[in-house]
């Protein structure tokens, strides 16, 4: 009897200290969490927490901080000053009595944000075959003479690839410096990874892991923040960017080669000034995975265009910023629009601010076009997009659904008839908080008469989606689309 008085006892301690234990995570919780959180995230993550205590508080361990360590945003700050100081005065824009009156003030945004300037006397043109561009870009590497920059998210060596490489090769045989930054995780779950990395030793090129995971090395921060950049750079005179990586367009897959599966990319060519601006993005990533000191590249803005003057302004954003500059570009854009908003993008799950700026647009008689791909590559990010489709189109967004086998894998919107933004950039909240991204703003008309031919070629190749079509999906597709959207704040 007393055997059993003290075993009951027991079980009373422990199931009392449990409660307590579960009413002291939640109560930590409800003041941790939302702190410097937006609601929706904050939510999520209290109610993963609640409903899954252990779990919840686990992931909130590993992934509750959408910021870089505090040491990465320091030295971020300090490369940010340095533009500013040595950039200031610098612009040569064009005549800013043809500006529209709205443009000024998101120019002096996104320099207060990511410190770099608007500079005029730039070219540019667009790049959407996907072998087309990396010729065009294997063939600059051809031609260097100083230095080339390579800088991507994902960095494979293939069969589409290896012209670039043996580029890459024969570039430093001539004496060339060959710098090559690539996101560690990204290209670490690529096919042939360890084989590629040796390629590069052997032909002499220096090259850097960003946002390596390596914590036996000193090296780790959350580990889903990611490098989602796409930059080229040769002798600061040329450069490319845009949202292709340098991999087969198949990403070599079994799955999407099973599926027939191919992206579509657009890649901006650019020659003039600016290229200085995507050179300062490559010197900063060095420096903030190197510790060398980046000042060489960012100083240089002299090179001039001759095709076209464009002026442009390059848009760094990511964990390392306080703010989330590519998020405040976008709706900044979106609220000063007169005619038309046409967007592309391969992820777009808006946050409740994209989706008060698009239904405010077109309540004001905005006309709004969403290019998306018919089929998804990511399904999570592709059911929670399609959770929006219903309030887009009774919003009176036209939502364009670019047809199989193709994923339109490209990053670009379009306002009015003389301002663009091209990038690496999607329109979701992994990449307003958690991606390191690169965003080009370009006022010209003719280059959005070029972006709008591109616009019109997705058109020809895509369906339209109508409002009585998505009222017939079935309720399984609902559920899904529903769950995958609460999953989507969990950042």
């Amino acid at each position: 009897m007393t055997i059993d008085i003290t075993a009951t006892t027991t079980a009373a301690v422990i199931a009392g200290a449990i409660i307590v234990i579960d009413i002291v995570i939640r109560v930590i919780a409800i003041i941790v969490v939302p702190r410097n959180r937006r609601p929706t995230a904050g939510m999520a993550w209290l109610l993963a927490i609640f409903f899954i205590p252990i779990l919840g508080v686990l992931l909130f361990w590993l992934i509750g901080s959408p910021k870089l360590p505090k040491h990465r945003r320091a030295k971020q700050a300090e490369v940010d000053e340095f533009i500013r100081e040595s950039t200031h005065g610098i612009e040569r824009v064009s005549d800013s009595s043809e500006w529209p009156s709205w443009f000024e003030g998101v120019v002096r945004l996104n320099r207060n944000l990511g410190a770099m300037p608007l500079i005029g006397s730039n070219s540019a043109r667009l790049i959407g075959d996907y072998e087309g561009s990396l010729n065009e870009m294997t063939e600059a590497i051809r031609s260097a003479t100083r230095y080339v920059h390579v800088e991507f998210y994902i960095f494979a060596y293939d069969r589409t690839t290896a012209p670039f490489f043996d580029a890459l090769g024969n570039a430093v045989a001539r004496g060339v410096e060959v710098r090559v930054l690539l996101d560690h995780i990204a290209s670490m779950r690529v096919k042939g990874y360890r084989r590629m990395l040796r390629r590069l030793d052997r032909m002499g090129v220096r090259w850097q892991l960003m946002l390596p995971v390596q914590p036996f090395k000193g090296k780790y921060q959350r580990p889903d923040l990611r490098n989602h950049r796409k930059i080229l750079v040769v002798d600061g005179e040329v450069g490319f960017m845009g949202s292709q990586n340098i991999i087969d367009r198949s990403y070599n897959k079994r799955s999407n080669i099973r599926r027939g599966l191919k992206w579509k990319e657009l890649v901006a060519r650019l020659e003039g000034p600016i290229v200085a601006g995507l050179e300062a993005i490559f010197a900063t990533d060095w420096y903030l995975e190197t510790g060398e000191p980046p000042m060489r590249e960012i100083l240089p803005f002299g090179q001039e265009g001759e095709a076209q003057d464009l002026d442009c302004q390059v848009v760094p954003s990511g964990p390392g910023y306080s703010n989330e500059n590519n998020l405040k570009l976008f709706l900044a854009l979106m609220y000063a629009a007169q005619e038309r908003i046409i967007v592309t993008s391969p992820y777009f799950v808006p946050d409740e601010a994209m989706l008060r700026a698009i239904s405010g647009a077109t309540q004001r008689g905005i006309h709004v076009e969403l290019f998306v791909s018919e089929l998804g590559d990511q399904a999570l990010v592709y059911h929670a997009q399609r959770s929006y489709y219903e309030a887009l189109l009774r919003a009176g967004v036209r939502i364009w659904l670019y047809q199989a086998p193709y994923i339109l894998h490209s990053k670009h919107f379009t306002i009015d008839d003389d301002v663009a933004v091209i990038g690496s950039s999607n329109m979701d909240i992994r990449s307003f908080e958690l991606n390191m991204e690169v965003s080009l703003l370009v006022r010209g008309a003719s280059f959005v008469r070029e972006m709008r031919a591109v616009e019109a070629g997705y058109r020809r190749n895509s369906r339209e989606l109508t409002l009585d079509e998505w009222m017939r999906q079935p309720l399984r597709s609902t559920v899904l689309d529903n769950l995958a959207r609460l999953t989507s704040s969990l950042q």
